[in-house]
């Protein structure tokens, strides 16, 4: 009988463990491939789990509420149809019999490092050996849950594209992954003891403000925290928003914020200043090549999520809005799915929603750098004219830059936090969205 072994998969760059919040099937169910077989937490998004493949439930290794860390067996699941496929075999040449692990444990599975999708060791399987390049997996309408590419998206791929069908011998490969083979990194936690007086209320900290927690105090062991801060007038931004937004929510039915002209003027200056868009890995520095903006979004709960904008560089104003609002509704509405929440190269948390006028952010690891967009207020403050400096009533707001003085010196942290600024000061007002 073959078997696959389900991994505690890895929702995000720097996510190192998961909890296991709710099986939905039980030992001994028969599933269908992309079927929902359970739900985890982490401390960005809590996310049900499908399964890649068909077959029988025969052990779940881990109860709910188990802390598993990224790479970890947590299920065996029987393939459909293996013990037919053995018995078929027996009458065969021994070089002739079906091995399905054999067949697909090898199959390289292609370089999907930059996917914002998820893909099924069975995808991957047929996809490598119909030599289908990831931009054309990418490509391909998936008919499973949540637009989840299926083997039969990819058999319909073929017969359009004109290439031989695949045989059904293919069935599903282990996931291999680096995350298999790391280990959890914990960071010891001082003891404190802490007096309770009469009148004091103590609150638990739930699971996700604790992964929080474990987050922030590892980024700050982690990196050398640096902050710089400049003032910026968005003037000319303001007059424009003010001009342009009742009609823009006629139109598309959405309000336009300050935050998406913020999101292009950052994915533009991130173009001019690469390292700044990067990643540490030990001794490594990575230079991220796709612009990908993890904006904060503040929940109900209290808590805290960084959903993604991916190729943030190639959006629009109306791209960067529309994208905007749709993961900051399915944020506040728990919709996320894990693809939403991964692969970000920089991030911004927008104090100024709360009338906040500085910060000093903490780093999401392994990225080099975090903004902060304080709040727009009216200020007096000296204008340039032909005939003089006058005092004017202007829109003023404070950026706060911190990043990883490892790697990243004040020269450089400086001169792009001073090109965002230019950025955003030479805003065209006469332009359209």
């Amino acid at each position: 009988m073959s078997q696959f072994d389900l991994l505690m998969p890895k929702l995000g760059e720097s996510v190192q463990e998961a909890t296991v919040l709710k099986w939905l099937v039980k030992e001994g169910d028969t599933v269908e491939e992309d079927q929902e077989l359970l739900e985890i937490g982490t401390d960005k998004v809590d996310s049900p789990i499908p399964s890649p493949v068909a077959g029988k439930v025969v052990k779940i290794l881990y109860e709910q509420n188990a802390l598993v860390p990224v790479g970890k067996i947590i299920a065996h699941i029987a393939l459909e149809g293996s013990e037919v496929v053995a018995t078929a075999a027996t009458s065969e040449p021994e070089d002739k019999k079906l091995n399905v692990k054999a067949e697909t444990e090898h199959v390289p599975a292609g370089d999907f490092k930059n996917s914002g999708r998820f893909y099924s060791p069975v995808v991957r399987a047929v996809a490598a050996q119909e030599n289908i390049s990831p931009d054309e997996l990418e490509k391909i309408p998936g008919s499973g849950h949540n637009g989840r590419v299926q083997k039969r998206d990819v058999l319909n791929f073929l017969e359009n594209r004109g290439g031989a069908k695949v045989t059904e011998k293919v069935q599903a490969a282990p996931v291999q992954t680096a995350a298999a083979q790391t280990e959890t990194v914990k960071t010891e936690k001082p003891k404190v003891s802490v007096s309770v007086s009469a009148g004091d209320e103590i609150i638990e900290m739930d699971r996700m403000r604790k992964l929080i927690a474990d987050h922030m105090i590892h980024s700050k062991h982690t990196a050398a925290h640096v902050t710089n801060m400049i003032e910026v007038d968005v003037t000319d931004i303001v007059r424009w928003r003010e001009k342009i937004k009742d009609d823009f929510q006629k139109r598309e039915k959405v309000k336009i914020t300050y935050l998406p002209v913020f999101l292009e003027a950052i994915a533009r200056a991130l173009k001019e200043f690469p390292m700044i868009n990067a990643a540490v890995d030990g001794d490594r520095i990575i230079l991220r090549k796709a612009i990908n903006l993890g904006v904060a979004v503040a929940l109900p709960t209290n808590n805290l999520i960084v959903p993604v904008i991916k190729n943030a560089d190639q959006l629009n104003l109306l791209g960067l809005t529309m994208e905007l609002n749709r993961l900051a509704d399915a944020a506040r509405n728990n919709k996320l799915k894990p693809d939403d929440i991964a692969g970000g190269t920089f991030s911004i948390s927008n104090f100024g929603t709360f009338r906040n006028v500085m910060g000093t952010p903490v780093i999401s690891q392994p990225q080099v750098a975090i903004l902060a967009t304080g709040t727009v207020e009216k200020k007096p403050a000296v204008v340039e004219t032909p005939h003089g400096d006058i005092i004017a009533i202007r829109h003023k707001m404070f950026l706060s830059l911190t990043y990883d003085h490892r790697i990243i010196d004040g020269a450089l942290g400086g001169s792009f936090l001073r090109r965002l600024g230019d950025i955003l000061e030479s805003f065209d007002t006469t332009r359209t969205i």
